[in-house]
């Protein structure tokens, strides 16, 4: 028999603010009904990261899901052992902006997320970032660690519940949570749209699309915004093969110039890829336009 879903609460005894203070590098902290959060500031900009408690989750898709590719089977089941904070959101251009002085996005705006950022890019993002919050040390999450915060204790197919998949660019049960193919056109306002007027079976249709500002959306249950949708997610791994076997904190290749893995579908993408269980990945040094990316940080022991 399997293990159930993690469990919501948080064990006190391994809560992150057991001490009963902020951690250093923190601004702000507290606890909500999410659960634990912390900031931290750069000035008037503020950037919130949730607690992503340790727990067990089956990775990966069962084989009737709506939408499955064969690599994301067999599910299997994935031990976390140790909790990490987590960006609420992808990283926006406003922070971007304050790390790097410069904005590769097409579509600007500062409470937008970053995209058309390479694997590559974001480590120099990471790099540069510790100059300016010592002590912060931000990675990008491990593909399990990314999925296991986007499910926040749910198995199926979305983190608030089943997929049903209506045309390719049509799930209505996407559109409370995701900026996606079929409703990225809604609300669009930028003159640099994308044209989408040839796009199939759009829930809304519209002739030019693009990402929206974070947050814009629902969030899981963790308190997670857009982990479904809007720009793709960069992972710190590569694509590693799946099987039924128990894995703990199981990584990817890490090999300089390997792939990397891409998590969570964007405003450009096809409903069936807004999914918990899909995957994608691209050579370290591309720059497609939907990509983007949050960060993580593990806690200390």
């Amino acid at each position: 028999m399997l293990p159930t879903a993690p469990p919501r609460s948080i064990d006190p005894s391994r809560h992150p603010l057991v001490k009963g203070a902020a951690p250093a590098w923190a601004s702000a902290w507290g606890e909500d009904r999410f659960g634990v959060f912390a900031a931290f500031s750069l000035g008037d900009l503020v950037q919130r990261l949730r607690w992503i408690p340790a727990g067990v989750f089956r990775m990966g898709s069962p084989e009737d899901e709506p939408g499955r590719d064969s690599d994301e089977g067999p599910q299997h089941v994935v031990q976390i052992g140790r909790g990490f904070w987590l960006f609420d959101t992808p990283c926006t251009q406003a922070l971007w902006v304050r790390i790097m002085g410069e904005n590769p996005s097409r579509f600007q705006s500062p409470d937008r997320p970053v995209e058309r950022v390479s694997w590559d890019d974001v480590q120099r993002f990471l790099e540069r970032i510790e100059v300016e919050v010592p002590g912060l040390g931000l990675s990008l999450p491990t593909e399990a660690q990314w999925e296991h915060a986007c499910r926040a204790g749910n198995g199926t197919a979305l983190y608030q519940g089943p997929i049903e998949i209506l045309g390719k660019n049509n799930a209505p049960t996407l559109d409370l949570i995701a900026w996606y193919g079929g409703n990225s056109g809604v609300g669009f306002e930028l003159a640099d749209g994308y044209n989408s007027a040839t796009w199939p079976e759009m829930q809304y249709p519209n002739p030019t699309s693009g990402s929206h500002p974070v947050a814009g959306k629902e969030p899981n249950p963790w308190g997670l915004y857009d982990m479904l949708g809007n720009v793709w997610e960069w992972c710190a791994d590569g694509k590693r093969t799946y099987d039924a076997r128990w894995e703990q904190d199981p990584v990817g290749p890490l090999d300089a110039g390997a792939s990397r893995v891409v998590r969570g579908g964007s405003w450009y993408d096809v409903a069936r890829y807004c999914r918990c269980a899909f995957r994608g990945r691209y050579a370290p040094a591309i720059r497609n336009l939907p990509l983007g990316f949050r960060c993580a940080r593990v806690q200390e022991s």
